[in-house]
């Protein structure tokens, strides 16, 4: 059984498939961390230790002892009142303004299956998982507070969440002030924190930095996960790589604002944390009321970097994801964004879309433009009527004339936003996000929606609703294009509130939207990657990686999400050189072979294509549906860093080691070349591989061991494909 009790001892003990995790409740009553590691039998309180600590409080129950404080035990939620001056997961205000609380065990419950959190997505189990969930009930006799906090166990795939859900049971009023979802403590070690920093356009640098003394921390104020800081951290060993060393990884199933932290204490402990943004939150609990906190997904490799990313790749993939689309390939899609922008008719987009056709492409989608008053960024945003006028026909007419070209046909919708040269704003200039007596705060030239009301929702819902019941669409793009700043709803009395429940808000029509329409595939995208997160991949199993489809700058930013995100889930596109957003030109074979790294598709014109360009993205789109399934369910290995390297090269390898696609793209050139070897991973020790497209035999050791060279070619950014194939 994964969740394991000894009543003599009261440890809880969770095993997965190659990692242990354990914690123990004490005399006293309270939860403390043991161990997270390797697989391991035995009970670890063995690691306690107590001293009389100067400086550091004594619970009152123990009356003289002073060798007893937890302020340097390892707590498994810890709480600001009870002694320890490190950063708390919980933090809570009474009625009359008093910081602080006490929670004691009350007791614990172990469940089949794994937990769903009420509002909020949350990893779930398949058939066949082995899941199971352990539930701890902690109390505060004096406040009434009940605290449930939820581990969720995939064992095969060595994965465990943390949750909780906070109770009001007492008499008086609660304030929430922080709250962490997730909270673990090393008591020996010394560790690098992985972060991933950014922004617009340039999201997901990979970050290594050296936990010392103090705290650092990461989050987002901004209501969304961001662009700037990603919510998915990695602790790791100093020495850990890609192949080698242990790490732990903490991923928020939440794209609001967040926090995470990691702080060394003054006895050379680490606390490594995840939760709510603290700041801008304040959230009252009346009698009955409940908090529920968003979901971390913890993972443990003792094999190195590749070896956790394979775990959440794993869990993402098959445990997040939902619906029709989440096992198979996406279509390959035109865009009409860089193609068009706003200047398009209904019979511009059917030619688009028959020019893509004979190409090869799967899907047109029709962008930003097709509603209201929308001819520019100014206008238009919350009247979701389809302006028949500029398309020259209904969509319903539109969708048909794409559907009868063989094409499924996508469009784009910002549902949560709105102009104040709207229809909507001129009508309810209160359901958008403002404070009272100040002018807004513009960005994009647009205001934010309150969705934290239910009937602002429904009307954009009921609005967008009309045309996807009248229409065959089969795809669309939920973009999110600017930051919350206002932070005011007319609809609540309590503003500490409003960002949480506006989250609970988006997910709720996320949630209804895809039910309603399961056979739509829904793209994520906040102006590309400000809302790339776990929480967004349960409702919609691809995002936009990035409004930047620049090759080279993409090899960065798609090299920084795969550590937390299969690439599957990463909208790439082929776009036009000079590139729109850097003004690089990189090789057209180049530019499909990164986006081949994920979901794949054009945002340009076919019809401005040269017949050579044409030729090659029939080629370019043929290998791609050769290679779709391997890349979609394939193990990825990270081969270099393409911020340091010679060359980007990255590698998907069939989990069965059948096959793999190896891909490099040289980024540095210089007279009298040294030769690029890049060392293969994955493949099956002792087997022959010979590459489909040349035919040339390797060994797989070798490969492993020495490297395989690549090609001396001219020009800047070349990029070679292998594919190989065991024999």
């Amino acid at each position: 059984m994964p969740v394991q009790f000894l009543e003599k001892e009261k440890i809880f003990t969770i095993h997965t498939d190659a990692s242990t995790y354990q914690m123990k409740v004490d005399d006293l009553g309270f939860l403390l961390h043991l161990y997270y590691g390797a697989r391991t039998q035995g009970c670890m309180d063995y690691l306690l230790t107590y001293m009389d600590r100067g400086f550091s409080g004594n619970p009152y129950d123990l009356k003289l002892d002073r060798t007893y404080s937890l302020d340097a035990l390892p707590q498994e939620f810890p709480l600001w009142g009870q002694g320890d001056y490190r950063s708390p997961a919980l933090n809570v205000r009474d009625r009359e303004g008093t910081f602080g609380c006490d929670l004691r065990f009350a007791g614990y419950e172990i469940c089949e299956g794994k937990y769903a959190l009420p509002g909020l997505p949350a990893v779930y189990a398949n058939e066949g998982d082995g899941a199971e969930t352990l539930k701890i009930f902690m109390e505060d006799a004096v406040l009434g507070l009940k605290v449930t906090l939820l581990y969720g166990v995939l064992p095969e795939n060595d994965i465990i969440t943390r949750a909780a859900i906070l109770e009001n049971a007492g008499s008086g009023d609660v304030t929430v002030e922080r709250a962490f979802s997730a909270s673990l403590d090393f008591l020996t070690g010394d560790y690098d924190l992985i972060t991933f920093h950014g922004r617009h356009a340039m999201e997901r640098n990979m970050q290594r930095s050296n936990v010392d003394h103090g705290a650092f921390a990461i989050g987002s104020r901004r209501g969304m996960s961001s662009h700037q800081y990603n919510p998915m951290v990695i602790l790791a060993d100093h020495d850990t790589t890609e192949d080698h060393g242990r790490c732990w990884s903490m991923q928020f199933v939440y794209s609001g604002s967040f926090k995470a932290l990691a702080e060394r204490d003054q006895y050379h402990q680490t606390r490594l944390q995840m939760g709510l943004m603290d700041e801008l939150f304040s959230y009252p609990l009346r009698k009955g009321e409940e908090l529920v906190l968003p979901e971390v997904i913890m993972s443990f490799s003792g094999e190195g970097l590749a070896g956790l990313s394979h775990h959440l790749h794993n869990c993402i993939r098959r445990n997040v994801c939902r619906g029709k689309y989440r096992d198979i390939p996406r279509p390959v899609l035109f865009n009409s964004w860089e193609a068009a922008y706003f200047d398009f008719t209904g019979e511009t987009i059917i030619e688009m879309a028959r020019n893509a056709k004979e190409l090869g492409a799967q899907m047109l989608v029709m962008d930003d433009g097709w509603f209201g008053n929308r001819n520019d960024d100014y206008r238009g945003l919350g009247d979701w009527v389809v302006n028949e006028k500029k398309l020259g026909c209904t969509m319903a007419q539109l969708a048909e004339s794409v559907h009868s070209l063989g094409m499924k046909f996508g469009i784009w919708i910002e549902p949560e936003m709105v102009n104040e040269d709207s229809d909507l704003f001129r009508a309810h200039p209160d359901w958008a996000l403002a404070i009272p007596g100040r002018k807004p705060v513009m960005a994009r030239n647009q205001l934010v929606l309150d969705f934290s009301r239910k009937e602002v929702r429904d009307h954009i819902f009921d609005q967008i609703c009309a045309v996807l019941d009248g229409s065959r669409i089969d795809y669309i793009k939920w973009d999110y294009n600017r930051s919350i700043a206002d932070i005011h709803s007319y609809g609540a009395e309590d503003q500490g509130k409003v960002l949480y429940d506006y989250m609970l808000g988006v997910y709720d029509f996320l949630e209804r939207l895809t039910q309603r329409y399961p056979e739509i595939l829904v793209e994520g995208c906040s102006g590309g990657g400000g809302r790339f997160d776990a929480g967004m991949l349960y409702y919609t199993p691809q995002i936009w990686c990035s409004d930047n489809t620049d090759a080279v700058d993409r090899l960065s930013i798609q090299y920084g999400t795969s550590f937390g995100y299969p690439p599957c889930t990463m909208g790439a596109h082929v776009s036009v050189c000079p590139n729109e957003q850097n003004g690089r030109v990189t090789p057209f074979d180049t530019r499909s072979v990164v986006a081949m790294a994920g979901t794949f598709g054009y945002e340009l014109d076919p019809a401005k294509l040269t017949d050579e360009e044409k030729e090659m993205v029939r080629r370019q789109i043929s290998d791609f549906l050769t290679y779709a399934e391997l890349l979609h369910n394939g193990d990825y290995y990270r081969l270099t860093d393409p911020s340091s390297a010679e060359a980007g090269a990255w590698e998907t390898v069939a989990e069965d080691g059948s096959e793999a696609l190896m891909s490099a793209v040289v980024l540095r050139i210089h007279g009298n070349r040294t030769p690029i070897y890049v060392h293969l991973r994955g493949l099956t020790k002792g087997a022959v591989y010979r590459d489909s497209r040349s035919g040339r035999e390797y060994p797989a050791d070798a490969l492993m061991d020495v490297g395989l060279p690549l090609p001396v070619g001219m020009g800047e950014y070349q990029a070679f494909v292998y594919h190989l194939v065991k024999l």
